[in-house]
């Protein structure tokens, strides 16, 4: 069995928001696999822990370029929050999305190599991004983009720079504008219920499973009947199809009015989307989690061994 060091409890205390030995017992239960002790402390917990564990970790920024009908959106990473203030940084991110909606690179490989000058280092972006390195004093790297060229209305948000959203729609623009904004705070995952990815619905199935089989624990120990076998799945759908609503862009309540989901604002502005993308700084990037205490040992080891 896989060692339970203090680093990975501090890791998925850190994800959930879990009590210190709630973090252990899951660890220990999951033989340390950080994923499964996750989902175990989702099914204990509740909502809580997975809500907590959306949070974002890693540094860097979002950068948005749409030009009429050809657009991008793109992540590029660094490691402290101190960077993404730094203007030659952000400079180098603007420039880098525009790169990618007027040059439909295959890659982060070939949107590296395009020609790009900046700050006195060239003539392509990696050169660019070396130069800044050396210049700044700390790593950075492109992540991620997304390129829109389908010839459809393109609507951008940036909140701050740590979460950006292009919408692909038809009909409004203020609309769209508003539907973008929706995305960045409501965080949807597909247009549609049935656009949700399998292996998405098939973990909350299994959350949904497993908190059914704890409160049967439960109410078996307070001498309370048993639910019946048919009961318990409707439980467990019902909770799939209210995850499926809250992820689903159409089916949520609209930030700006909740009396009508964002399908229905649409519908009345005459609009409709036709995809978006989402980007969340450090989003499913872990970040290194410091042992302190091991790291004080490991001097005072090293100075009584000097």
């Amino acid at each position: 069995m896989a060692a339970i060091t203090a680093s990975m409890v501090a890791e998925l205390r850190a994800k959930t928001d879990a009590p210190m030995m709630e973090c252990k017992k899951a660890l220990t239960e999951a033989e340390g696999n950080m994923d499964k002790a996750e989902e175990l402390l989702r099914v204990k917990l509740g909502s809580k822990a997975g809500k907590a564990a959306s949070r974002v970790t890693a540094e860097g920024v979002v950068a948005a370029f749409v030009e009429g009908s050809t657009g991008a959106l793109l992540e590029v990473n660094c490691e402290t929050d101190f960077v993404t203030k730094n203007d030659s940084f952000l400079a180098l991110a603007k420039a880098a999305a525009e790169l990618v909606a007027k040059n439909n690179p295959a890659d982060v490989a070939a949107l590296s190599a395009l020609p790009y000058s900046q700050d006195g280092f060239g003539p392509t972006l990696e050169d660019v991004r070396k130069g800044l390195i050396g210049k700044i004093g700390e790593n950075m790297s492109f992540r991620r983009f997304k390129r829109y060229a389908n010839g459809g209305k393109l609507a951008s948000y940036l909140h701050g720079t740590r979460i950006g959203v292009v919408v692909e729609f038809d009909g409004d623009d203020t609309a769209a504008k508003d539907v973008a904004m929706h995305i960045a705070a409501m965080k949807p995952v597909a247009l549609s219920s049935a656009d949700v990815p399998a292996e998405l619905i098939e973990k909350e199935r299994a959350v949904a499973a497993g908190k059914a089989a704890e409160d049967a624990k439960a109410a078996e120990a307070a001498g309370k009947p048993a639910q019946s076998a048919e009961i318990v799945t409707k439980r467990i759908e019902g909770s799939v199809q209210k995850y499926l609503k809250e992820v689903s862009l159409f089916n949520q309540a609209f930030v700006k009015n909740d009396k009508q989901t964002v399908e229905q604002m649409l519908k009345a502005a005459g609009s409709t989307v036709k995809g978006f993308t989402l980007y969340v700084v450090g989003e499913g990037i872990e970040k290194k989690v410091d042992d302190f205490a091991a790291e004080v040992a490991a001097q005072v080891a090293a100075a009584k061994g000097a």
